[in-house]
């Protein structure tokens, strides 16, 4: 092959790498704070994933932060803590608490909190699938917002502030007993039957029904999930999304 030749060839073959880099570019996760208060983002890879920029930060009121999902799959959770503080050297949250730790690094939050859930996959066909979860009950809306993705890529969530419509048997309240509601837990939470919780004889799709206390949820948060066997089509699959953005605050 003659110089000129091998040179086309190099020419070439950066072109394409070039094109292929603009076509299918990194997949980046915002999270959006649109709260009048601070919120702690939290972070959580499921078993064999990388933990995400520590696991957790603080988020100001009407801010946001963007990072890259790692370069090929990553699964996980994206939550909300609130009400947090340093005391005697201690950090603490209200709700969402990971272990009383600012950067949760891989442990998950205290129930009961409102969870964006993902399984996210690279490329021009990968399909991402993402949800909202209130199974394990409410402490803050959050809506999961794609960008440029194709398929069904709906904006998914709850809206609604269901702690201040909470039943009182699902109320948490800070400091408890006394203190202003700050979270709503899901049944299982409060009553820690295996029918709520859809344990032992109950756990399969047959013998795991809606009770109602998911139906409080899902009566003001229809594109969410709200129990163990909730609809699977709630996990939707979209290809190539740009952008995930997980808005609290909405």
């Amino acid at each position: 092959m003659s110089a000129s030749s091998i040179l086309f060839s190099l020419s070439l073959l950066l072109i394409l790498c070039t094109l292929a880099k603009a076509t299918y570019p990194g997949m980046i996760l915002t999270v959006v704070n649109n709260c009048p208060y601070t919120v702690w983002p939290a972070i959580q890879p499921n078993a064999g994933h990388p933990v995400l920029e520590r696991g957790g930060f603080p988020l100001q009121k009407l801010t946001h932060r963007s990072f890259p999902a790692p370069s090929q799959h990553w699964s996980g959770r994206i939550w909300a803590r609130t009400g947090c503080t340093y005391s005697n050297g201690r950090f603490s949250c209200n709700t969402g608490d990971c272990g009383g730790r600012l950067e949760c690094n891989g442990l998950g939050g205290e129930a009961p909190a409102t969870l964006a859930q993902f399984s996210l996959h690279h490329g021009h066909t990968d399909l991402s699938s993402y949800g909202v979860s209130l199974v394990d009950g409410f402490n803050i809306p959050m809506t999961v917002t794609p960008h440029e993705g194709r398929g069904t890529c709906p904006v998914v969530g709850c809206r609604a502030d269901l702690v201040a419509t909470c039943p009182s048997s699902l109320q948490v309240r800070c400091p408890p007993g006394h203190g202003p509601v700050v979270a709503c837990k899901s049944g299982c939470e409060a009553f820690r039957t295996d029918e709520l919780c859809c344990r032992n004889h109950y756990n399969s799709p047959q013998t795991c029904r809606a009770s109602t206390y998911s139906e409080f949820f899902k009566h003001a948060c229809p594109a969410t999930m709200t129990y163990a066997h909730d609809s699977p089509s709630l996990m939707h699959e979209c290809s190539a999304p740009r952008e995930l953005k997980v808005i609290f605050c909405h």
